[in-house]
């Protein structure tokens, strides 16, 4: 039994020392051919022929879901009694534990219970878990305690031509959220090379799934194969899903076309309208409205036509009107805004938003029948193009609005107040999108590849979480239970991301917070609006002001200088005062208008008493009589002589010589 023991002793001191390694040449074994082998051996004729001595390998990389763990406490008042076992019954409660004890593994149980009980009842003792414990650090060193948000990519889904597309927008279907649309723009393609349409589209796989110009249907599990597949003749600008009716989807193009498909059928699209009826250039905004027949959409091209169609019939528009900031009953496409977004909210079926390339956002009437009842205002907001509009799911009258290197929060309520939340990047911001599981957080997409998660609770000057993809951002997308997010890239691919917990499911009291925060916003520029108008209504009295004094001293001054050997500086002073014309100019109306009342006045003339006797008088006297003096011849008759008036009788020189001697008759 002992035989094979073998017993080694060594000293102390020599435990522990490294080992030493030497190099040497020793022969371990040698092999000396074989001469009957060699005799076996044939000669055959030269030939070429390809082989691959190595296996097969394929690289596959995986990442699997995360395991979620959840402690919950247990608390035994009645242990778990058999189902014959009455609990109520005292006597049949004692009798079965009675034959439980009498069983051989009961002690062994208890005992095993009786360890993970004291760990456990240690464990919470060694900790008060109703005290607070490091309230005294600092928040600057404490942090970075925290754990930070996390989100990783569940799946990327590649397009299947390559070179690959462009990729465009990205639509979750409203009734699956298995599933979304992706779709592809393959206008402004590039090749290898740098030059457009130098290399032709090429399909990756053997079965048909449209041609160049189609968009997908994709499962989030399976992103090999697309579901369903929508082709078109043009390349198609952008798509939209109806969110009440599904089994349509709407569609622009490039020449400014609009178009339908079939959701769940693939293929081309049913119906297209004629180019006549059709938009000048790219089909650039969609919007889905409220019908009782789900089959009415807006359409906006950069033209700066506004378009409202029916899909029960494409051949013309509805309506039609021009996207102007002063609209008039005859309207011009010079002063026209290019259309970049449409938005509409079925909770507000009157009302819908349009976004321009001048950075202007328009409030639009449904119920109007003029271009000046339909387009209700419009509000600057930013300096280029507005990229895209997106409505808060909790709070739909506030919008997250991007364009050129800000996002902004803006408010129907507060439509001319200045906006301090607004947030800035060194990059243009392509694309934001509101969180539909948490009221606080949205995200954005920039031109460099980054997406950044902003909470408005915890910071508002920097996002919580930045994700680089390297390659521009065209769209994001959240799902409607807001626990995947999907980004579409410009390479052409689409990246799934699932989020952290803290991420998707919001605080009890995260709503009332944010909406008090806008509250106290909206409240903010309100005042802020009001100050505004005061201060332009104190400077236009100012400047009112200002402008009387200088024509005051200018007048003192005029009169002061004036010229006395001058008449025409008189002349011209006169003419130059404006009030001093009006005054001579109210003058002269005023003789003309007593000139003219009196010329219209006919005026009776009446004799007075003294000129009724004195013609009397004379009528009495009756014509007078002149007598000559007498001579040789015969005696002359007297002869009468009336003044040339024949009126009354005057005096001749004979009278005057003398008095004569009346008739008696006289």
């Amino acid at each position: 039994m002992y035989q094979n023991q073998f017993i080694y002793s060594r000293e102390r001191r020599r435990f522990g020392r490294q080992c030493l390694f030497q190099d040497r040449n020793e022969l371990m074994v040698s092999v000396h051919p074989s001469g009957k082998q060699r005799l076996k051996y044939i000669l055959r004729n030269p030939s070429v022929h390809e082989t691959q001595l190595s296996s097969q390998m394929a690289l596959t990389i995986m990442e699997t879901e995360n395991v979620t763990l959840e402690h919950h406490g247990l608390f035994h008042y009645e242990g778990g009694w058999p189902r014959e076992v009455n609990i109520n019954d005292e006597e049949q409660t004692l009798r079965h534990r009675k034959k439980v004890e009498r069983e051989d593994s009961w002690g062994q149980q208890v005992l095993s219970m009786i360890r993970s009980v004291i760990k456990v009842a240690e464990q919470n003792n060694a900790l008060n878990i109703y005290q607070d414990f490091f309230a005294e650090i600092p928040p600057d060193v404490g942090h970075d305690i925290r754990m930070r948000y996390r989100a990783r990519v569940a799946n990327v889904f590649h397009d299947l031509y390559l070179p690959p597309r462009q990729m465009n927008l990205i639509e979750w279907m409203p009734n699956n959220d298995r599933q979304f649309m992706a779709q592809f723009m393959n206008q402004f393609q590039e090749s290898a090379s740098g030059r457009p349409g130098q290399d032709r589209l090429r399909l990756l796989t053997d079965e048909p799934f449209g041609g160049e110009n189609a968009f997908y249907t994709w499962d989030v599990k399976n992103p090999l194969k697309p579901k369903l597949f929508y082709d078109s003749n043009e390349p198609v600008s952008l798509a939209k899903i109806c969110p009440k009716d599904e089994n349509n989807i709407v569609g622009g193009t490039c020449s400014g076309k609009v178009c339908l498909w079939a959701t769940f059928r693939s293929g081309m699209p049913l119906r297209t309208c004629p180019l006549e009826a059709s938009h000048r250039e790219t089909t650039s905004a969609l919007c889905w409205v409220h019908s009782k027949s789900n089959t009415e959409f807006y359409s906006g091209s950069l033209d700066g036509s506004i378009k409202y169609w029916d899909t029960r019939d494409l051949m013309m528009p509805v309506q039609e009107l021009l996207l102007e900031t002063e609209p008039q009953e005859r309207q011009s496409r010079e002063d026209a805004h290019g259309v970049t977004v449409l938005e509409f909210e079925y909770t507000i079926p009157v009302r819908f938003i349009i976004c321009s390339d001048m950075g202007h956002v328009f409030v639009g009437n449904r119920k109007g029948m003029t271009p000046m009842e339909t387009l209700l205002g419009h509000y600057p907001l930013f300096a280029g193009p507005i990229r895209s509009i997106n409505r808060n799911p909790f709070f739909v009258k506030n919008f997250l609005v991007t364009g050129d290197w800000r996002a902004r929060i803006w408010s129907e309520e507060a439509k001319d107040g200045p906006s301090t939340m607004y947030f800035r990047k060194n990059s243009q911001i392509a694309c934001g999108a509101w969180s539909t599981g948490r009221c606080s957080m949205f995200v954005t997409g920039d031109m460099k590849g980054v997406v950044d998660f902003w909470d408005l609770l915890l910071h508002q000057r920097k996002p919580i979480l930045s994700i680089d993809f390297k390659v521009p951002i065209k769209d994001v997308v959240f799902r409607p239970d807001g626990d995947l997010l999907a980004i579409a890239l410009q390479s052409g691919d689409t990246a799934i991301l699932t989020l952290d917990e803290a991420m998707r499911q919001a605080t009890g009291k995260e709503k009332a917070l944010i909406g008090a925060m806008f509250e106290r916003e909206i409240s903010r520029s309100k005042i802020l609006e009001a100050r505004v108008e005061e201060m332009k209504l104190k400077r236009r009295t100012m400047l009112q002001a200002e402008e009387d004094r200088i024509r005051r001293e200018q007048e003192v001054k005029t009169a002061l200088e004036l010229d006395p050997d001058n008449p025409d500086q008189f002349v011209m002073m006169i003419e130059g005062d404006e009030q001093f014309r009006t005054a001579i100019s109210d003058f002269q109306d005023t003789i003309l208008a007593v000139e003219r009342k009196r010329s219209k006045r006919q005026v009776t003339m009446e004799r007075t008493v003294f000129e009724l006797v004195e013609a009397a008088e004379e009528l009495l006297k009756g014509p007078a009589t002149v007598y000559a003096p007498p001579s040789d011849g015969p005696a002359s008759e007297p002869r009468e002589q009336q003044s040339p008036g024949g009126g009354g009788s005057r005096r001749t020189s004979a009278q005057a010589q003398g008095p004569t001697k009346a008739s008696p008759e006289a």
